[in-house]
């Protein structure tokens, strides 16, 4: 209950962060700070002339302003979490929804079809994530048109990475909902509805589905940090999002200035590392809620 209480904190944090700055006075970009970042920053270091690293608590911008372009720190903190929750619940909903479909289909279908899907999920299982990536981001903004406006381009990376997390994650839950299938598809009530000639797809979606919430329930669970994980990783090596606040952007512009500003750099990455051990906790928790075993 204490990580359900701070997943939710953090998840109304990022999706009020818009209201919260405008309460606030307080943004999340240099172009949008409606001050000469020249007057708050220091010629010589542009450190911020007030607050952290070198003052005390600056009560108008609590962790302080960023280096060389003023923008503050906990504006640009609630909208890169309110980024990459959007980014890992996207990918977490497309690639459960490939992996139970898909699964399904495998695990009941005999014969050349579950041979095709499982030789196809083991050889994406086989690619490496990172080179995939590499690979992947540049080309596909790179065949966006060319002199299109950067608002369009930021999101066209953004939807790329979400479509980069799906392409490479959706072969665990197939292969799991694919073994959970062979095992009910000889059960009693399936036989029996393939008796009476009910349709393949509603036994598929009305038979065995619901017998699969369990395990698809604990999966999206344990995806959901791993995907706040991997955008920051992938935004942190300068092939995730570009020009949209994110923790992993803020962690790579952070870590020049860690020796004079650790706030700077820890702001985020304190921010990840809770909400990522949250949610793993709260998976375990609903994993261990819906093992019989476990209960008993």
């Amino acid at each position: 209950m204490t990580c359900l209480v701070i997943v939710v904190l953090l998840v109304l944090a990022g999706i009020f962060a818009p209201l919260i700055c405008r309460i606030l006075g307080i943004y999340p970009t240099a172009e949008t700070i409606p001050y000469d970042p020249s007057k708050v920053l220091a010629f010589d270091t542009g450190l911020p002339k007030n607050g952290p690293p070198n003052h005390g608590f600056w009560p108008a911008h609590p962790l302080g302003l960023a280096p060389q372009t003023g923008v503050d720190n906990l504006a640009r903190l609630l909208y890169g979490l309110r980024t990459s929750l959007f980014v890992a619940t996207m990918a977490t909903v497309f690639s459960t929804l490939i992996g139970v479909v898909l699964g399904l289909v495998a695990g009941f279908s005999r014969g050349w079809l579950d041979r095709i899907i499982m030789f196809v999920t083991d050889l994406f299982l086989s690619f490496p994530f990172i080179l995939g990536a590499l690979a992947m981001a540049p080309i596909i903004v790179s065949h966006f048109p060319k002199g299109s406006q950067l608002h369009t381009l930021y999101v066209v990376n953004l939807f790329a990475l979400i479509g980069i997390l799906v392409f490479f994650t959706w072969m665990g839950l197939t292969r799991l909902i694919r073994g959970q299938v062979l095992s009910l598809r000889e059960r009693e009530f399936i036989q029996a509805a393939q008796v009476m000639g009910v349709p393949t797809r509603r036994i598929l979606f009305k038979e065995l589905l619901p017998n699969l919430v369990a395990p698809i329930v604990v999966a999206t669970s344990l995806s959901l940090p791993a995907f706040v994980t991997a955008e920051a990783g992938l935004s942190y090596l300068g092939i995730g999002i570009v020009g949209i606040p994110s923790l992993g952007q803020t962690i790579n512009d952070a870590q020049q200035w860690w020796d004079i500003y650790p706030l700077y750099l820890w702001a985020p990455v304190i921010t990840i590392t809770v909400l990522v051990l949250a949610l793993n906790l709260l998976g375990d928790s609903i994993r261990d809620a819906f093992d019989p075993r476990t209960r008993r």
